[in-house]
């Protein structure tokens, strides 16, 4: 795919991790979060890091990218990139969380928080995308 814009997609995947760091953190819905997945301190602790942030890198950059291609349109423009964001985010992932999350019993609350997260992720990549032409 060399018609991407490479150092775009980084940005737009370690975008990801800026909002996550916002959006988990005991500021925002952090507490929430752990309340709806009955996580503990202690249960966070206990996690591999490294291969949690690892992994999670490797998907950013796929999805950055997957959201890259569709962007691909020299005519593309910011607006056009968060419009795509928005409706990749919330039409396909926001409401695939919700579906899995309807069927494991899961609360709105849970739906809300991660499928909140990643629909303005994905706003943010295509905004990123879009800008970066």
């Amino acid at each position: 795919m060399p018609h991407l814009n490479w150092l775009a997609v980084l940005a737009a995947a370690a975008s990801t991790f800026v909002l996550g760091g916002l959006w988990y953190s005991k500021a925002l819905f952090g507490r929430a979060w752990m309340s709806v997945n009955n996580l503990s301190e202690a249960d966070l602790a206990k996690s591999n890091m490294l291969k949690i942030f690892g992994l999670s890198l490797i998907f950013a950059v796929i999805m950055a990218a997957n959201l890259a291609a569709f962007l691909a349109e020299p005519k593309t423009t910011a607006a056009w990139g968060a419009t795509a964001g928005f409706l990749a985010g919330f039409g396909w992932v926001a409401l695939a969380i919700a579906t899995i999350a309807l069927f494991e019993r899961r609360s709105w609350k849970y739906i809300l928080i991660n499928g909140g997260y990643m629909t303005v992720s994905f706003v943010i990549m295509g905004l990123i995308i879009g800008a970066w032409r």
